[in-house]
């Protein structure tokens, strides 16, 4: 008479092959629950970390565009004084994921700098893709002065309440010198731009864009809120000193 017993009638073999797939199987599924609570705390943590990342922007934005209202002021009258032309100079920037946006600046050159910039190339002091002149001649008398102090990008704040830019980040590239980017430099827009950042208390044009990008990348895998209040901090005194300023 046929027994009932299901494993008796099954072959030992495929009685090993059945437990060893459901062991893989088992195994399996208790990587993807891990692999989506990795990813799932992940997505958090950044969520938490740009929303910390943002209200520091705004509240640090705000009372500094208070404090720093004078100097505005001041820095306006001077400019319309020493020079004929706008106050204010709006740029095309490159932003995070290759976003453009109009980047604020105080005036600090002639108003003819940029058709001035092509006789000028031969003269480049930096190397890579960006453009410097430790003696620019497009450079006003008074924008060596706000150049100097770093004044010249304080309307940037107004940049830092639209969103567009962040007070900590990568600085902002001119679309012609993203252009020219290679594979690693291009991780530079994977944040926020910013007013200030690792290359600017490090030295600012000092340092060669080579070192430039590998600072932005570093900034970018170490991005925090205590970072960014570590470089804040420290831009004070890079400011002061006003070295790598021109």
């Amino acid at each position: 008479m046929p027994s009932n017993d299901t494993n008796q009638q099954l072959d030992p073999k495929a009685l090993r092959m059945m437990e060893k797939f459901a062991s893989r199987r088992f195994q399996r599924t208790r990587v993807n629950q891990r692999l989506r609570f990795v990813m799932s705390w992940w997505v958090i943590r950044n969520k938490i970390v740009n929303n910390l990342k943002r209200i520091l922007d705004m509240s640090v934005a705000c009372v500094a565009i208070i404090f720093s209202s004078p100097i505005m002021l001041i820095t306006a009258l001077a400019i319309r004084l020493d020079s004929p032309g706008p106050i204010f100079f709006q740029q095309i920037r490159v932003g995070k994921y290759g976003e453009h946006f109009p980047c604020y600046k105080f005036r600090s050159m002639y108003i003819d700098a940029e058709q001035r910039k092509a006789d000028l190339m031969a003269k480049n002091e930096a190397d890579g893709p960006v453009f410097k002149m430790k003696y620019d001649p497009r450079i006003t008398r008074v924008g060596r002065i706000i150049r100097k102090l770093s004044i010249d990008e304080l309307p940037q704040l107004f940049n830092v309440i639209k969103g567009e830019m962040s007070l900590v980040g990568p600085r902002p590239a001119l679309p012609s010198e993203v252009a020219k980017y290679n594979y690693d430099q291009i991780g530079r827009l994977h944040a926020i731009p910013g007013i200030t950042g690792l290359q600017q208390v490090s030295g600012r044009s000092d340092v060669d864009f080579k070192r430039w990008v590998e600072l932005d990348l570093q900034y970018i895998s170490e991005q925090s809120i205590w970072k960014d209040i570590e470089i804040l901090i420290k831009t004070i005194p890079a400011v002061l000193s006003s070295r790598g300023a021109y």
